[in-house]
């Protein structure tokens, strides 16, 4: 174990009673070889006092103190042993824990992202009288996986990100069984997919096992969607105070919520009078200077916060007292002092996107901004965008045209939809700086070819459309490639040897409403009677009966009755485990094309009654 190390000098026990002031812990650990930050002193002597009834609050016993020294001494060794065996600082090697395990499969997962998730959950959901029985987490997150297995907590961190995508009436919240559980965790996984998470290969046993690597993964997602939602013109329309010279707002929204949000630092070094600027949420946000600057210069005047931080030398001391100047706006969350000066991407980018959330310190624009009425995400740009993203594309999809206008998610798509359809020795993946204009075109004019093969209808269109982001005809080809998506799925799972087309679905559905004795019916997608959700309702309990709670369902037929119904719809069709990517006002407005989807995905839940959300 190397030498010892020293008892501490009874010269600490100044009182003489016996025991060490936690006032003097620092002073103490000093003497023992234990070098630490003043912040992590505070740390171990907040949970010192946690666990020891009052009266014995504020010290400790010498045997206390001992063992106190025996664990920092074993998770130091233990730190160095994972440094050695990993080679990947603050990993930890998890043995792989599905049916592969025996061949040695193994999961890295970053105890910095378990620890900022659960505390991010406290913070935000700990008041939620529906998850009691599951916060708080403990302050290293390590009940973090076993709390998600009824999938209650799931559900509701996807609608705090993304509030009301999931109708609270479709959770299983009382005398949870195995099969309630498991129904939580599928309504959970479809509706993340839904808002644009990629849950390729994740299913809802993987989640009632606890996977950490999926679970960490699966969160990250959900609330970096959340964080980023905010960062738009209609949330924040001071955002065109970062607009470049010659710049339109176009060009600002074609950007990357990263890129957005490091303009937004630098704007604000900029206005601080700093001529530091931030390339990156990495090694040059390390030493906090950054940081302190930006959290001076958004923070409103009774603040307090001050460059108190740019006094310390030591970075780690540094970081600890930047964090307390964020707290002061209500702001410290994802980061620890170590996530900071080790510059860990993920934590520092959500950090600093809920910085932005908080406290944008961006002026509103006097009057109108012009042209903003045409580059708002419309619902249907969203709903292909989230479709586009959950099927796992890259580069991932920010702005629907700028992002298309390559070609190169478009050809991922058609090799989902139809694999071996792209020719990638005519894709042009890497661009020259002399003939990238050309090289994209090419890709766009390959990219309407495939379409035809498929026999979509493209007539008019061409491959400059795409490539200018023309939005009516981008869109066109779109939609084409989420139909043929969808049916593609439900030809595989009927397995006819033919294509299903829409007139087989509304046959379909009549026929499922009429074995159960429903009343519904349909006539087609553009059927009026659509718009009061029932049918849908009706369908989904054809499938499994006594699966809708029909004392839910609203008979008034005003428009507020009819989003009502839409909503249970839409979150008790996902519950099932159908890939709904609909929203409720399609169903109350018949939306044709959205319509047509959600019965689509209805009819492949009834070739598969058990099928799981995992996909190929």
């Amino acid at each position: 174990m190397g030498k010892q190390r020293k008892r501490p000098s009874l010269s600490i026990d100044k009182n003489g009673d016996g025991y060490i002031d936690l006032s003097e812990l620092k002073e103490a650990l000093d003497g023992a070889g234990f070098k630490l930050p003043g912040w992590k002193v505070r740390q171990l002597i907040e949970e010192y006092d946690d666990k020891r009834q009052i009266q014995h609050r504020g010290r400790l016993s010498f045997d206390e103190f001992e063992k106190m020294c025996l664990e920092l001494k074993s998770n130091e060794v233990a730190s160095k042993f994972k440094q050695v065996v990993s080679k990947k600082e603050n990993l930890e090697t998890l043995g792989g824990m599905s049916d592969a395990s025996s061949e040695g499969t193994t999961h890295s997962v970053r105890l910095e992202e378990q620890l900022a998730f659960s505390d991010w959950i406290n913070s935000n959901l700990r008041s939620d009288a529906d998850l009691k029985h599951l916060l708080p987490i403990d302050p290293e997150g390590k009940a973090l996986y076993d709390r998600v297995k009824d999938g209650i907590l799931l559900c509701k961190i996807i609608n705090h990100s993304c509030p009301d995508t999931i109708d609270e009436r479709a959770i299983n919240k009382k005398n949870l069984t195995v099969y309630t559980k498991h129904e939580n965790l599928t309504l959970a996984l479809v509706s993340s997919q839904a808002i644009g998470c990629n849950i390729v290969n994740i299913d809802a046993h993987d989640l009632s096992k606890g996977k950490p690597h999926l679970v960490l993964g699966l969160l990250w997602q959900i609330i970096r969607i959340g964080l980023f939602n905010q960062i738009t013109l209609e949330n924040c329309p001071g955002l065109t105070a970062l607009l470049l010279d010659g710049e339109r707002i176009e060009d600002l929204m074609k950007l990357s919520p990263e890129a957005i949000l490091l303009r937004w630092v630098n704007h604000h070094l900029e206005k601080a009078g700093v001529a530091r600027r931030c390339n990156n949420f990495q090694s040059d946000i390390s030493d906090s200077e950054i940081y302190s600057y930006l959290l001076k210069q958004i923070a409103p005047q009774d603040s307090n916060v001050t460059l108190e931080a740019l006094l310390e030398p030591n970075h780690l001391n540094r970081a600890e007292i930047m964090l307390q100047q964020a707290a002061k706006l209500g702001c410290r969350s994802f980061v620890t002092p170590s996530d900071v000066v080790n510059g860990i991407y993920k934590l520092n980018l959500a950090f600093v996107a809920n910085l932005f959330n908080n406290h944008p310190g961006l002026d509103r624009p006097e009057g109108e901004i012009e042209g903003l009425e045409n580059i708002e995400e419309t619902r249907e740009e969203k709903t292909y965008r989230n479709w586009m993203n959950s099927m796992g594309v890259l580069p991932y999809v920010n702005w629907l045209y700028s992002d298309l206008a390559d070609g190169l998610v478009i050809f991922q798509l058609y090799d989902i939809i139809k694999p071996g359809i792209v020719n990638w020795n005519r894709v042009h993946k890497k661009f020259s700086k002399l003939r990238k204009f050309m090289e994209k075109l090419e890709n766009c004019n390959y990219a309407v070819e495939l379409g035809k093969q498929l026999k979509f209808s493209l007539v008019g269109i061409a491959g400059q459309d795409i490539n200018d982001g023309n939005a009516t005809l981008t869109l066109a080809l779109i939609w084409q490639l989420m139909r043929a998506y969808t049916l593609s799925i439900l030809t595989q799972l009927a397995n006819t040897g033919s294509p299903i087309v829409e007139k087989e679905i509304v046959t379909w559905v009549n026929a499922k409403l009429a074995s159960a004795h429903k009343k519904s019916s349909l006539k087609s997608f553009q059927d009026p009677s659509i718009a009061d959700a029932k049918v849908v309702i009706d369908l989904i309990d054809a499938i499994k009966p006594g699966t809708i709670n029909y004392e839910l369902v609203k008979e008034g037929g005003t428009d507020e009755d009819n989003l009502a119904n839409a909503k249970y719809a839409i979150s008790m069709a996902r519950k099932t485990g159908a890939r709904v990517y609909a929203l409720p006002e399609d169903i109350t407005e018949v939306k044709p094309k959205m319509v047509m989807t959600v019965f689509a995905c209805l009819m492949a839940m009834d070739y598969i009654p058990n099928m799981d959300v995992k996909q190929s």
